[in-house]
């Protein structure tokens, strides 16, 4: 017997799923919400969305050069930010493409920062099409990343399974039709359980493997 993984399609989201990137970000981001008043949990306010999305709804009082200056501040906090991978993640991630599926990875980040943490880590093989920051209008929660994905690699949405942390990226999938798993690295299972938008939850990626895809999709095995 055979697993028919032809037709499934696994679609990753970066910070908080693939590399452990988070806690450094709650840093950056705590940091300006104090610097500019927008109040000590800023930094879960953010997640999940791009930088154009959050100068416009919460900068958007500030001058051009002020939002210059936190792009260029956040681009300095990144390229000095060291981070390892999700524990598992390259693993399967290599597994499931050798089984026949699908990969894309979708990410809030622009094409920069996504070069230099592909090139660190040599992930250029990992993933069949890439969605970034660069490509999308609207920003998660709106499923247009995944769907854009899912067009890209032309897969059916009842095929795609979404690995996220964030709410915004949770939401997104699942806005998207698709089967979310999420991880518990930036937010709690209570809390994820308690959105009700998750159709699994997990730790990381250790022990976690095709037969539990499976059972999210659809797909026989022939």
């Amino acid at each position: 017997m055979k697993n028919n993984f032809s037709h499934l399609t696994l679609l990753f989201d970066l910070d908080g799923v693939i590399i452990d990137s988070e806690p450094q970000y709650d840093k950056f981001w705590g940091s300006q919400g104090e610097l500019h008043n927008l109040g000590k949990n800023f930094a879960g306010k953010v997640k999940g969305q791009t930088m154009s999305q959050i100068l416009s709804r919460y900068f958007y009082e500030f001058s051009t050069d002020e939002q210059n200056k936190i792009v260029e501040e956040c681009v300095k906090f990144e390229s000095a930010m060291e981070c390892p991978l999700i524990a598992g993640a390259e693993t399967f991630i290599k597994q499931m493409k050798l089984q026949g599926a699908k990969t894309g990875l979708v990410t809030s980040s622009d094409d920069i920062k996504l070069e230099r943490i592909m090139k660190k880590f040599n992930m250029h093989s990992w993933f069949d099409t890439v969605v970034t920051a660069n490509r999308v209008t609207h920003s998660k929660p709106n499923p247009q990343c995944y769907l854009l994905a899912a067009e890209d690699l032309k897969s059916d949405i009842k095929n795609c399974v979404v690995f996220e942390d964030s709410f915004a990226g949770i939401e997104a999938g699942r806005n998207a039709k698709m089967k979310v798993v999420a991880l518990a690295t930036t937010n709690s299972r209570t809390s994820i359980q308690a959105t009700g938008n998750a159709n699994l939850i997990i730790d990381n990626f250790v022990g976690f493997g095709y037969e539990d895809c499976l059972k999210l999709v659809d797909i026989r095995i022939v």
